[in-house]
């Protein structure tokens, strides 16, 4: 297929996640860079595009002045999509304005800042009638995908109980903060919202446990803590009950010394537990109360896995695929439906804007909590 011609906006010298989003680009095979407005300072934006090998005419000082000249282009020249990997508080602005200038979007997670710019996003959708996808990586991975079609098959029964926690130690000293460009957004309010922690790693964890039970979360109580001197949450913790009935616990935390990345999901339903580690992805163990484990490899020639579970890995069993080729999933699966193609049966492949509200409700529910002395909160 025709590559999908698209725009960065962030993403430049310094940043982690817009070379993330390049490469699972990359990956994916389907999308084109052509332009970009990689950072705030012009110089800068001009500088990180010349760095990656952008044309200096589409390499832009303002993602304002990105939108304004790609319209102006021939319709066969111009971008089709942007790229949205700036901090927090800059998801809406440039979100809603790609949109109207009739381009459709990609944007990492969280949605927003807030419920109500999340919300400003999902009109604007509706209202341009533009696709958009959001990033939230982990559901890409074909094993969290295998879990999600098991639970969903009904074999083992309906889910009991869940937990699910995600824990870093990056943020754990005072000193962490210093000379720490990636920390020094995330621990201000003004451009990552209200949510620390909760926002950056908690929604990842809170749209796992959505993604594989297949149903929200319908109340939660939180506490969520803060190291002295930070302003924002940087660990938490909820219990939290599902619209099924299930109920489940989430922990997520970036002071939690000597996990470096730990986001680890079970779930506990009426027959077996099924039980997912990141850190071990290419595995996902089925336990029984009266059978042996049973443990699901990945890898493309693994013949016990369905159709389209192999058809999103790369590698044949044994050679890891992980976090980058998740991602890539993503923006595979985004590219596809922006050609055309029609959205698979049950999930499109991404978290569409219904998943991406769901979690910035989570958050709002989460914060309301905590404030309110870890009060039960109905989402």
């Amino acid at each position: 297929m025709k590559p999908i011609r698209y725009g960065m906006i962030g993403g430049g010298r310094g940043a982690f996640i817009g070379g993330v989003h390049r490469t699972a680009a990359a990956i994916a095979g389907n999308w084109q860079l052509v332009a970009g407005a990689l950072s705030s300072t012009p110089e800068k934006a001009r500088a990180s595009g010349a760095e990656i090998g952008l044309p200096e005419d589409r390499t832009y000082g303002s993602w304002a002045e990105m939108l304004e000249r790609e319209s102006a282009l021939p319709a066969e020249q111009r971008i089709e999509a942007v790229s949205i990997v700036t901090p927090n508080h800059m998801h809406a602005p440039p979100a809603i304005a790609a949109m109207e200038a009739g381009f459709d979007v990609i944007i990492d997670k969280p949605l927003a800042d807030s419920l109500d710019q999340a919300r400003a996003i999902a009109d604007a959708a509706a209202r341009t009638g533009r696709k958009i996808a959001v990033t939230h990586t982990y559901t890409g991975y074909p094993l969290v995908k295998l879990a999600r079609k098991l639970v969903a098959g009904r074999e083992f029964g309906g889910v009991r109980r869940v937990m699910v926690q995600y824990t870093q130690d990056w943020l754990s000293r005072a000193t962490d903060l210093e000379d720490n460009k990636q920390a020094e957004w995330r621990v201000d309010p003004a451009r990552s919202g209200d949510a620390g922690a909760f926002g950056d790693i908690g929604t990842h964890a809170a749209n796992l446990v959505e993604f594989i039970t297949g149903e929200r979360i319908a109340a939660l109580c939180a506490e969520l803590n803060m190291l002295p001197g930070r302003r924002i949450d940087d660990d938490g913790a909820a219990l939290f009950r599902l619209a099924g009935g299930g109920k489940g616990t989430l922990t997520a935390s970036q002071v939690c010394v000597g996990d470096m990345n730990d986001l680890a999901i079970a779930v506990y339903c009426e027959e077996a537990g099924l039980h997912w580690r990141q850190e071990q992805p290419n595995t996902l163990t089925i336990k029984r109360r009266d059978r042996p484990d049973e443990v699901y490899h990945a890898g493309a020639n693994r013949a016990y896995l369905p159709g389209d579970i192999v058809a999103i890995q790369r590698t044949p069993g044994g050679h890891p695929e992980g976090y980058l080729e998740a991602f890539a999933n993503i923006y595979r699966a985004f590219g596809e439906q922006l050609r055309g193609a029609p959205a698979p049966a049950g999930e499109p492949g991404y978290a569409t804007m219904a998943d991406a509200l769901a979690g910035m409700n989570f958050l709002r529910a989460a914060l309301q909590s905590s404030r309110d002395g870890a009060a039960w909160i109905d989402l």
